[in-house]
């Protein structure tokens, strides 16, 4: 292996592991936004039942915290690129990680919209919370969604790298890094 083709590789794993962590910071991204939007109305919910002398429901905790389970969903993708991924197409795992993860955390922020409404509602009334677990199932499903439709670019696009198909890929890359280093030689000269 040649120094170019190493230099490759040490960029193609570097870029693999912010793929990968990228999905886990934009799930957790969302999932912190989510929850904290769900936690803040929890808050209120609960200081008008003190306010009214009623009891304050427990369960507002489970609708305020239901974001939290997108950033797992993040972590999954993110061990799944790390320990499958090629660093030969590692722009399949940057493409993985921020959309991926953008769509789990985009469910998380909703999610945590919808759950401010129930713990809203449920202070309120203290009646519908299974309806409000069954919406906000909904919503997480569609992180399930992209995390299983993630799962299944990451197996193929691992599958589908032989390493004749990676040789071959590198040797273009490194053609293309000669030619950016000889036109950038050219312009400082």
């Amino acid at each position: 292996m040649t120094e170019a083709n190493a230099e490759i590789l040490i960029l193609g794993k570097a870029m693999m592991y912010a793929g990968a962590f990228a999905a886990l910071a934009f799930s957790a991204i969302g999932s912190a936004f989510g929850t904290g939007l769900g936690a803040a109305a929890a808050i209120g919910a609960w200081k008008k039942c003190y306010v009214q002398k009623r009891p304050a429901p427990f369960q507002l905790v489970i609708l305020s915290g239901m974001p939290l389970s997108q950033t797992i969903y993040g972590m999954i993708m993110m061990f799944l690129i790390i320990s499958l991924g090629n660093p030969a197409v590692w722009p399949v795992y940057i493409c993985m990680g921020v959309l991926g993860g953008l769509g789990i955390g985009a469910s998380a922020w909703y999610q945590g919209q919808a759950g401010a409404a129930a713990c809203d509602s449920f202070g309120d009334t203290g009646e519908g919370f299974t309806n409000y677990l069954m919406v906000l199932g909904i919503i997480e499903t569609v992180a399930i969604f992209v995390l299983a439709f993630g799962i299944v670019v990451i197996a193929m696009s691992t599958s589908a790298t032989s390493p004749e198909a990676a040789a071959e890929t590198i040797k273009q890359v490194s053609e293309g890094v000669q030619q950016v280093k000889q036109s950038v030689g050219a312009t400082v000269q």
